[in-house]
């Protein structure tokens, strides 16, 4: 109610702009809200992306406001995450729907959404590419820090989404949790593509969905945690032979130097220290 006048503007300036608002809302911190945007191709979603947050930005300007979209804006908050809805469509029919397989996937969803959850640990370095990302990453904060997918299951990096019953072929979809507001979205969608993609190649299967917190879980039903750092999502990403070919090398090698530079820029921060020098950079 405090900020609904604001909340207003901000529907009003990127609904001129020609695109769909599908909601705004508070989310669960103080002064944070959530929009959602109506689906569009993948470049069109990127331009979205970078115009929306203008947009939010110069409305906030007007109000006497700053809007942050950084990964984490307060040491002690669940962060701000950027989440990525894909659904793959094949002569206008939704293959996250109308399938035999699990809760109605095809089998081209199934290997689409497979290779993208395989390679999550190397995307992470395009999608999570801060010092800060990682802070926000960790197990209880909604971010998807396991690498597992599960139906609405929202701790699960990948949580399908099937939508209202008799709208699932127009709104099944999988909502990638683990990449924030750091990430340049083309490039995400550039590395989320490949992905995919080498898993309709592959015919690749995802493993059994996770139906309960997966930081819950020991023994044998353990399920891997993502990368707990920015070296690590590096790491994986220089080893990806799928990302390094969809990408190129010049492009893989500078997305690594400048990450490690990153890193080394936050090398032996606090998280307090972290959390202070990035709020205004996103």
């Amino acid at each position: 109610m405090e900020r609904s006048d604001y909340l207003r503007d901000v529907l009003d300036a990127v609904t001129a702009t020609g695109i769909s608002v599908d909601q705004i809302h508070p989310e669960y911190a103080a002064g944070q809200y959530e929009i959602s945007v109506a689906a569009a191709d993948p470049v069109s979603a990127a331009d979205t992306a970078v115009l929306v947050r203008e947009t939010i930005r110069a409305v906030s300007h007007r109000h006497g406001l700053r809007a942050s979209f950084s990964p984490m804006v307060v040491t002690e908050g669940i962060g701000n995450g950027a989440h990525v809805h894909i659904s793959l469509w094949r002569d206008g029919h939704n293959m996250m729907a109308g399938g035999d397989g699990r809760y109605g996937l095809t089998r081209s969803g199934e290997g689409f959404a497979a290779g993208i959850l395989s390679r999550l640990p190397a995307l992470l370095a395009i999608g999570a590419p801060s010092a800060a990302s990682y802070l926000r990453l960790v197990p209880f904060h909604w971010a998807g820090a396991f690498a597992c997918w599960g139906w609405e299951n929202r701790e699960a990096a990948l949580r399908f989404v099937t939508g209202a019953a008799g709208g699932q072929a127009q709104t099944a979809n999988f909502e990638l949790k683990s990449f924030d507001g750091a990430a340049n979205p083309y490039l995400v969608m550039a590395g989320v593509l490949a992905a995919g993609h080498a898993g309709l190649v592959e015919k690749a299967s995802l493993p059994a969905p996770i139906d309960v917190n997966p930081a819950t879980l020991n023994g044998e039903d353990c399920v891997a945690a993502l990368p707990s750092s920015l070296e690590e999502a590096v790491q994986a990403l220089e080893s990806d032979a799928v990302l390094g070919a969809a990408l190129g090398e010049a492009m893989i090698d500078t997305i690594c130097v400048v990450r490690r530079g990153e890193a080394a820029l936050f090398d032996g921060c606090s998280a307090e220290e972290i959390v202070s020098r990035v709020r205004w950079k996103y």
